[in-house]
């Protein structure tokens, strides 16, 4: 679920538009700003073509033989964790093949890192919750997943209490993950009861199964807030509030941003009080 405070995301960066499928007008802009300059490159020939992706694959092999893992690799660059596991190995979700070409700034990022200057290290534990979650929601309880990871079912939920985690722990979740999703839980001993149980509670704690996830990506990314299961009226009241939050504007410049009525962003702060609060009156 979102909450009133927190910043929407990514409405800094090209992401919200190709990913997240923003349409704000700012968000259109900044993308229209960008494919225009692609545009021009290209006619003037100074676009810069991808680059072969195959120093990538072997400079992410030979720090994963160190010990430091695709997860720890797109935290110290910022990517998102399964566009760098895409370099070493084809897309579980879509059977899409393994990345031959990368761009300039994404081969620059991942090839900087030096092994002698990184050690394993931990990265944020969101990623981990939402795939256990996401099975969750296709029926497999957390037990089954923790035992599958390679994590003493004790520790499943208290992992997640802390602000990191190690990033072989988040490895081994997302290995059990992409195994796991294409899985029946009936054919893997788990008995209809439970099954049942588990769909329950993630459809009452509005847990994303990981088709949402396919579609909305962001899965590790601590920033992005996960609109699975919330209706278009309390999107709204989140988005008015962050626009207003962040751009000074009342209400009605709000509405006019989002495209919506004033009265939609009255109803819907009305409906979502939780919203309105973090703004001015």
């Amino acid at each position: 679920m979102t909450t009133a405070t927190k910043t929407a995301p990514h409405h800094n960066t090209l992401t919200c538009y190709t990913d997240y499928r923003c349409r704000r007008p700012d968000c259109v802009a900044r993308y229209n700003v960008w494919h225009s300059g692609r545009e021009q490159a290209i006619a003037a020939g100074t676009w810069e073509p991808l680059l072969d992706a195959e120093p990538i694959r072997q400079h992410l092999l030979a720090l994963h033989a160190a010990g430091i893992t695709i997860f720890r690799v797109a935290h110290l660059t910022g990517l998102q964790y399964r566009s760098v596991r895409s370099f070493t190995q084809h897309d579980y979700n879509n059977a899409a093949p393994r990345r031959h070409r990368a761009t300039r700034e994404v081969a620059a990022k991942i090839l900087a890192i030096n092994i002698d200057e990184h050690t394993p290290g931990v990265v944020n534990p969101i990623g981990s919750q939402r795939r256990f979650r996401a099975l969750v929601a296709i029926g497999w309880p957390t037990l089954h997943t923790a035992i599958r990871a390679g994590i003493h079912p004790s520790n499943r939920n208290s992992m997640f209490r802390y602000p990191t985690m190690q990033a072989r722990v988040a490895q081994r979740i997302a290995n059990a993950y992409d195994e796991m999703r294409h899985q029946s839980p009936a054919k893997h001993g788990i008995s209809a009861t439970s099954i049942k149980r588990a769909k329950i509670q993630a459809e009452r704690e509005n847990w994303a199964p990981p088709a949402y996830w396919d579609e909305a990506g962001g899965i590790d990314d601590p920033d992005f807030e996960p609109q699975y299961g919330i209706t278009r009226r309390q999107i709204v009241a989140q988005d008015a509030s962050w626009v207003m939050r962040t751009s000074g504007v009342d209400r009605c410049g709000a509405a006019e941003r989002l495209g919506v009525s004033r009265a939609y962003v009255d109803h819907a702060f009305r409906d979502f009080p939780e919203y309105a609060q973090a703004v001015p009156a």
